[in-house]
């Protein structure tokens, strides 16, 4: 009874040895991907930050444009832009409701930054789990080559097993430094949207 349950259960661990690998090299091609989504987020959106916060207070509080143009014109980003001007097209909106309004376009935002992180955040914890598991699967076959004598097997079984495990720790180094990167970005962002969005709101509900 206990042979029949390890035969299958060693059946069982052989057979993932193919799909680890399969999922280990998604895995790094997903790693690629991202370094080149990060490279294409910062021209495209990180360097085009470029608000200094005291600045438009005071412009938002002197009045001597609008709301809305002085948004327009700051280096704020386009979905930032996007939810200050929705604030203020709702003029008729009591107090309660203006803030019901920004705490959803807030959160809106937040998720919208979660839901890119997540991906990173999924691939760091990934990374070394199937590299591990790349690792010990070969090695039961390796074990019985050794005892055999047979060190051609044991030699093709270690060598996947440190393959496996090096490809595992670099999707796992990549996702990690991606994502260190972008919640220091997004903290910014949400920072300075929060910002502004207090300074639009007590504007709305002075008028």
């Amino acid at each position: 009874m206990t042979q029949a349950v390890t035969k299958i259960l060693h059946a069982i661990s052989q057979s993932l040895e193919v799909p680890v690998i399969i999922v280990l090299l998604i895995l790094i091609a997903a790693a690629i991907v991202i370094i080149g989504w990060i490279i294409a987020e910062y021209f495209n959106e990180h360097r085009h930050m470029d608000v200094k916060l005291p600045e438009l207070m005071d412009k938002i509080r002197a009045g001597h444009s609008t709301v809305e143009e002085c948004i327009k014109d700051s280096g704020m980003l386009k979905t930032q832009k996007a939810a200050l001007i929705e604030v203020t097209k709702h003029k008729d909106f009591t107090d309660v409701m203006l803030d019901s309004l920004t705490d959803e376009l807030i959160e809106r935002e937040q998720a919208r930054y979660d839901k890119t992180l997540k991906i990173t955040n999924l691939m760091a914890k990934l990374g070394p789990v199937f590299g591990l598991l790349g690792t010990l699967i070969p090695l039961g076959p390796g074990i019985i080559a050794l005892g055999q004598g047979d060190t051609t097997t044991l030699s093709n079984s270690l060598l996947i097993a440190f393959d496996t495990t090096v490809a595992g720790l670099i999707v796992s180094a990549v996702a990690i430094i991606v994502s260190t990167i972008r919640n220091t970005w997004y903290s910014r962002y949400m920072s300075a949207l929060e910002t502004i969005m207090d300074c639009v709101v007590e504007m709305e509900k002075m008028k």
